[in-house]
């Protein structure tokens, strides 16, 4: 530890002799690291989260009402999520916000967290690309869903809020919320994809040892849930059927609030801490990311490594690729259609203007449960139309095929939903020994999969499936969307 110690404060003594400022691209070659890890003190933790819509040419275009198809506006989902994060989510002025001293203080138990070089993948994949991950598994929750439920928890808190209740899939965001609650003194519920619940179980006791009340979706507990059974009593739930039960209880709960782990802006807006950190880990490491990747549900872990480096693409002109990788079977930005459409099941939710497989989507069963989803968020769905990123999908076997690689390199078993972004990682690194060269490359390890283990037995096992939708699914599932755009 103490020349790990040495060496950062030798980095950060030439940084500030360099005057290299930390909020602008450097010359990604100018000196490279023979560290292995990069961690910030304390001190250079974010004070405050970066919200791209400010800065965006092209802002998102509005949620609609779904009755009057007139635009929302923040005040109109008060009842529904705290006042503050309704805010959040139509600010589309400032550039910064603060973030609350006390949601401060609890990221301090585990920020900032470590970028890492990949020496060890980089040799098994023979490749001259430089690879670096953000290491989001290293909090005591395992993965990035933390950011966004500490602060989520504290404005409710905030705001007189006494219950809380949300939607999970593989169940990190439950965990997050879940512990999240019970540190500001709220009591959760949670609503857990069925098949995730039975396929992770795990992540169910995880969330009950915190004190929420677990509950797997469709359930016959609210009126959304029983309407899905009723058309499909074998129905193994998603995301969609998740979020409709959620929003259910919250708006027929006195001194209750939904709480979200993905999609929406305010989510996608906490999670840029881990960004800002990797910013300034790049600099200490004396290299700039030339493609920057993260896996992809709904945008949340995607937009939190991703925004705050596309700002200097929209701002200064910089030339870095942005990269989501998403299931091959939920294919919603490689092949889905932008439309309004509703974030949940049940049609609870405002239209919102996305990237959508429709609504009624039924996702394949496969272990990546935080990535089941039929949507995109809103800004990425912008940013994706105006070029500024590109998805791509992969199959669960590909997927599976670069975490254990990884785990084998790097020492760490990583959450189905980040295997994703290694292996498009992977695909981009062998590019790069094609061709001869040599880029940096970022990706977000967005979680561990200590408890997803099952998944991995299945894998060593060869039991895993590797599941395709058609076109004709896919268009018969988009034809019930509304045409709005």
């Amino acid at each position: 530890m103490l020349i790990i110690f040495c060496f950062i404060s030798i980095n950060i003594l030439n940084l500030h002799l360099l005057s290299i400022k930390c909020n602008k691209p450097t010359n990604k070659h100018d000196k490279m690291s023979k560290q292995k890890k990069f961690i910030l003190p304390e001190s250079e933790m974010p004070m405050q989260w970066y919200n791209i819509q400010a800065d965006m040419a092209n802002k998102p275009l509005p949620p609609l009402n779904p009755a009057t198809h007139k635009p929302l506006k923040a005040e109109d989902l008060f009842h529904i999520f705290s006042e503050e994060c309704c805010r959040q989510e139509f600010d589309q002025t400032h550039a910064w916000i603060d973030i609350p001293d006390e949601v401060a203080d609890m990221y301090k138990y585990y920020r900032p967290t470590p970028l890492v070089r990949a020496y060890a993948l980089e040799k098994a994949l023979d490749t001259p690309a430089h690879i670096y991950f953000k290491n989001e598994s290293t909090n005591p929750l395992g993965s990035h869903k933390i950011n966004s439920a500490l602060a989520q928890c504290y404005y409710c808190r905030q705001e007189g809020t006494t219950n809380v209740t949300t939607e999970t899939g593989a169940g990190q965001w439950g965990a997050a919320l879940s512990y999240a609650a019970r540190v500001f003194g709220l009591e959760a519920a949670v609503y857990q994809v069925k098949i995730s619940l039975r396929q992770k179980p795990y992540r169910s006791i995880l969330m009950r040892t915190f004190g929420a009340e677990v509950t797997g979706s469709p359930s016959m507990s609210t009126r959304a849930g029983k309407d899905i059974i009723t058309r499909d009593p074998m129905h193994q739930g998603s995301l969609g059927t998740a979020i409709s039960e959620a929003i259910e209880l919250a708006t027929t709960t006195p001194h209750c609030k939904y709480t979200l782990g993905s999609v929406l802006n305010h989510v996608a807006l906490h999670q840029t801490v881990i960004g800002l950190e990797a910013e300034k880990q790049m600099e200490m490491a004396g290299e700039y990311p030339d493609t920057v990747i993260a896996c992809f549900g709904g945008g949340s872990n995607f937009g939190g490594i991703t925004f705050p480096f596309m700002r200097h693409n929209i701002k200064d002109g910089a030339k870095t690729e942005y990269i989501a990788a998403e299931p091959a079977s939920c294919p919603k930005l490689t092949r889905g259609v932008f439309e309004y459409d509703f974030g949940d099941e049940a049609g609870y939710t405002p239209l919102l203007p996305m990237f959508t497989l429709g609504h009624g989507f039924k996702p394949a069963n496969i272990h990546a449960g935080g990535l089941r989803y039929h949507g995109a968020g809103v800004i990425v769905s912008q940013l994706l139309k105006d070029g500024l990123m590109r998805g791509v999908d992969i199959p669960q076997s590909e997927s599976f095929d670069a975490g254990l690689l990884f785990a084998r390199t790097e020492g760490i078993v990583p959450a189905p939903e980040s295997c994703h972004a290694i292996a498009a990682t992977i695909r981009e690194a062998e590019k790069c020994k094609e061709s001869g060269q040599q880029k940096v490359i970022l990706f977000n390890l967005s979680g561990h999969g200590l408890i997803d283990m099952t998944a991995y037995e299945q894998y060593l096992n060869g039991d895993l499936i590797d599941y395709t939708i058609s076109d004709e699914a896919i268009k018969a599932n988009i034809d019930k969307v509304p045409k709005i755009i």
